[in-house]
C-alpha cells in the first residue's frame, strides 16, 4: 500500500514495502526520484537495515552463532506498519519477529519517519533495543535521483558538489565490493566538485569518507537541483548500475561499511557498527532538499 504526504511545495509517495520512497514531485509536477526500470535497476530508494552492503559469503556471526543476510539487510523485503500519519508526515514501524530473528538475533523496534518541511523531505530512522544485551547494526539510505532533471541536458552536464572543500578518501573495495583496507585520497575539483560521467561507476559505488556531510546534484546549464544532507553519517556512496548509461545517480548515506575481504564478521568486533545498549534508542536523520 502507498501513502502520500504533501505540502505547498512537494508531494511524496511512500510504499509500506520496505517503507521505500516511490515519488518526490515538486508543485510543477517535476519528478525527482528515479522511477525504477527492471532493465536497469528496479528499485527506487531502498532503506538499509541492519547491515550496509555485503557480508562475506553472505553470513556473519553474533555471540558465536552464524547467521545469513542479503545485501543491505532485510528491511527492503519487509512490509512495515504505518503507525502515524498527518498531511505532511508519516511514520512506519517494524518489530522483530520470527522472520527477523532467523537472520538477526536481536529484539528491536525500527521506525522511519518522513516529514515535509518546505522544499525538504526529512527522513528520521530510529532503532530501539528491546532485548537485554547490547545490539549492533548498520543503517542508511539508497535513493536514486533522475539525472538529467531537465529536457535538453545530458547526464554529463551534471556534477556532485559538496558544501565545503575537503580532502576525502575513497574507501578501497575489491572487485566484489568488499573492503581491502587500502583507502586512497580522492581529489575533487576545487576540493568540492565531482563531475558526473557514466564510467565513474564501472567498478560499482564510489564510497567516500572525510567528505563534507552535504552534497548537491546540479548543472550549470539548468536550474533544478537536489541536495542531500546527512550530518551524522560518516560515509556517503554514489552509484548507478555499473557499465550502463543509466539516467540516475544514487546518493547513499551510510553509517558503516561492508565486510572486510575474506572475513566473516563477528558483529561485536566490527568497529564501525552502531552499538545500542538494552532499552536505549538510536536516532539518525538525513534530508533531501529540492530546488
Amino acid at each position: 500500500m502507498e501513502y502520500t504526504i504533501e505540502n505547498q511545495e512537494l508531494t511524496v509517495r511512500i510504499s509500506d514495502a520496505g517503507a521505500e520512497l516511490q515519488s518526490i514531485r515538486s508543485a510543477d509536477g517535476t519528478e525527482y526520484l528515479w522511477q525504477g526500470d527492471p532493465a536497469i535497476w528496479h528499485d527506487r530508494a531502498p532503506n538499509i537495515f541492519p547491515y550496509v552492503a555485503r557480508l562475506t559469503e553472505g553470513r556473519y556471526t553474533a555471540d558465536g552463532k552464524e547467521y545469513a543476510m542479503k545485501i543491505h539487510g532485510f528491511l527492503k523485503y519487509r512490509t512495515l506498519r504505518m503507525e502515524e500519519q498527518t498531511k505532511s508526515r508519516v511514520v512506519f514501524r517494524l518489530d522483530s519477529d520470527e522472520e527477523t530473528r532467523a537472520q538477526y538475533p536481536y529484539e528491536f523496534t525500527y521506525r522511519i519517519a518522513y516529514e515535509l518541511q518546505g522544499n525538504a523531505l526529512v527522513t528520521t530512522s530510529s532503532v530501539t533495543n528491546n532485548g537485554e544485551a547490547r545490539m549492533y547494526f548498520g543503517l542508511g539510505g539508497h535513493p536514486g535521483f533522475n539525472v538529467p532533471m531537465e529536457q535538453g541536458l545530458a547526464f554529463e552536464d551534471y556534477y556532485l558538489e559538496f558544501s565545503q572543500a575537503a580532502q576525502p578518501y575513497r574507501v578501497g573495495f575489491t572487485d566484489t565490493c568488499f573492503l581491502t583496507g587500502k583507502d586512497a585520497l580522492y581529489p575533487l575539483e576545487d576540493g568540492r566538485r565531482l563531475p558526473l560521467r557514466h564510467d565513474l561507476f564501472d567498478r560499482d559505488a564510489v564510497v567516500l569518507k572525510h567528505a563534507a556531510r552535504k552534497v548537491r546534484i546540479a548543472s550549470d546549464r539548468g536550474g533544478r537541483s537536489v541536495t542531500v544532507s546527512y550530518p551524522d553519517f560518516p560515509y556517503v556512496g554514489f552509484w548507478h548500475m555499473p557499465r550502463r548509461e543509466a539516467p540516475y545517480v544514487c546518493v547513499e548515506p551510510w553509517s558503516s561499511l561492508p565486510s572486510r575481504d575474506g572475513i566473516v564478521e563477528e558483529f561485536s568486533q566490527q568497529a564501525d557498527l552502531i552499538a545500542v545498549d538494552a532499552g536505549k534508542t538510536y536516532t539518525n536523520r538525513w534530508t533531501i532538499e529540492i530546488a
